[in-house]
């Protein structure tokens, strides 16, 4: 079918996650048609360069013939396999003790989803199931970070601390609530320790204002992906993990983003030998070729829930294609092909990465560079003096991410003009050379917009 028509069924048919309705319908949908390696062809046959891996997620790259054999292998054995009346799958199960064995002692069990955002929704459940069979009903409540991200699910939103996703969707409800983000760039305080020791007071202090009684988790991630990509200072979330030890709070970690090599350890956990009572997973579990997320859990919370006063009971969560075989061979082969060499990789290229980014800093709108692993941001600013913000108004996001892929590449340009990066681990030297040549090609192009100009002006 022809493009102008795809595009014409698109706008008419298909809704789009996170967009406005009606620009998208102006816009117009880009076409992708193949990916190989660190590439995407569009349907206007050019190559772009993905620095993004998809949506965070494709970290092996387009194209890895041993992941679609893996797959096609499992559909032509086994297509589907229920996990419902005690029934199970070979590749499910592999999955489950491989995933035990890479993650933190304190994870056991493991709950399959089909993505974070309803890995996230399955924890909730369990949290308060498990809350309720070991006699305290009252620790309903949850604390997450502002900018943090766990999803859009009817209640997981309201634990996201982004506007977009709270805007007419009637949350967070009354149980939901959020601290500061640890955005040392944009905070009041002059060092790290000064950041840490503020976070975690206002963590006890948000805790003695709901009553410790009554909070059941805090929920966040190691860097705060969809929030600007902000890594919190070395030593934050240990300080954190130890707050809630001290409280009697579960600790949730979410590796949506950051797990499966994206950080340069497998787990961004492993920095600071964080022992969680719950993890979420997703994206590079697959590597986004097939869809699959996962919740962890603890001894303690598995068998508070399985030993509580209703034992005789089922426990009423799951879904129709919660450890799907085919999706399970996918993780499995994805896995080996980290542990086979490329997370080395990755740790080796990241060095070459950080420079790049850092060489950033000298461009007249770069306010700040950060990075953990292969996971990166530049923000932009209209005075790097002040760190003043460019006008929301402007939309200048938009335009910048406009740019870019007239450049031939892609990024994550987020609406307070932070850019977002998220190569894929595969990325050389050579792709990271291209990546920052297009970068400031759209940087520069940036700076000569009127609106930019006179925003910097003034």
């Amino acid at each position: 079918m022809q493009t102008p028509a795809l595009t014409e069924l698109d706008s008419r048919y298909l809704i789009h996650p996170v967009s406005n309705f009606r620009d998208h319908q102006k816009k117009g949908v880009k076409i992708l048609e193949s990916g190989d390696g660190v590439w995407l062809t569009a349907a206007d046959g050019e190559r772009y360069l993905d620095a993004f891996a998809g949506l965070w997620c494709v970290n092996v790259g387009y194209g890895q013939q041993r992941v679609v054999d893996a797959a096609v292998k499992q559909m032509q054995t086994l297509p589907y396999a229920t996990g419902y009346f005690g029934f199970g799958s070979e590749p499910a199960i592999k999955l489950a003790e491989k995933l035990v064995s890479m993650t933190p002692d304190s994870l056991q069990h493991v709950y399959f989803s089909l993505g974070g955002t309803d890995a996230i929704d399955a924890a909730i459940r369990y949290i308060t199931h498990y809350y309720n069979a070991i006699g305290k009903p009252t620790k309903k409540h949850i604390i997450s970070l502002k900018r943090g991200y766990h999803g859009s699910s009817g209640v997981g939103a309201g634990i996201t601390g982004l506007p977009a996703f709270h805007t007419n969707f009637d949350v967070p409800t009354p149980s939901q609530h959020h601290i500061s983000c640890p955005y040392l760039y944009r905070s009041e305080f002059d060092t790290p320790e000064a950041l840490i020791a503020a976070s975690v007071k206002e963590l006890e202090d948000k805790v003695a204002e709901i009553g410790a009684d009554n909070v059941a988790a805090f929920f966040c991630e190691p860097v705060v992906g969809s929030g600007g990509v902000v890594v919190p200072p070395k030593g934050w979330l240990k300080a954190i993990e130890q707050t809630c030890k001290r409280l009697g709070i579960l600790l949730l970690l979410d590796e949506v983003i950051t797990g499966f090599g994206r950080t340069g350890k497998m787990f961004a956990c492993e920095h600071e030998d964080i022992q969680p009572d719950l993890m979420t997973m997703a994206k590079g579990l697959t590597s986004g070729y097939a869809p699959m997320g996962a919740v962890m859990m603890s001894d303690e919370i598995f068998n508070g829930i399985a030993d509580g006063p209703n034992k005789a009971a089922v426990v009423g969560h799951g879904q129709t294609y919660s450890a799907h075989p085919v999706s399970a061979a996918v993780a499995l082969e994805v896995i080996s092909i980290y542990e086979e060499g490329l997370l080395a990789h990755a740790q080796n290229v990241e060095p070459y990465f950080k420079a790049k980014l850092e060489a950033c800093l000298s461009h007249p709108l770069v306010g700040d560079v950060r990075n953990l692993g292969l996971l990166g941001a530049v923000e932009l600013v209209a005075d790097k003096a002040t760190k003043r913000q460019f006008n929301p108004a402007l939309k200048l996001s938009e335009t910048i991410a406009d740019i870019a892929w007239k450049h031939k590449l892609i990024f994550r340009a987020f609406g307070d003009n932070i850019l977002g990066f998220a190569p894929a681990l595969s990325f050389t030297e050579a792709d990271f050379d291209t990546l920052f040549e297009r970068l400031q090609l759209t940087l520069d192009e940036v700076l000569a917009l009127d609106m930019v100009k006179q925003e910097m002006a003034g």
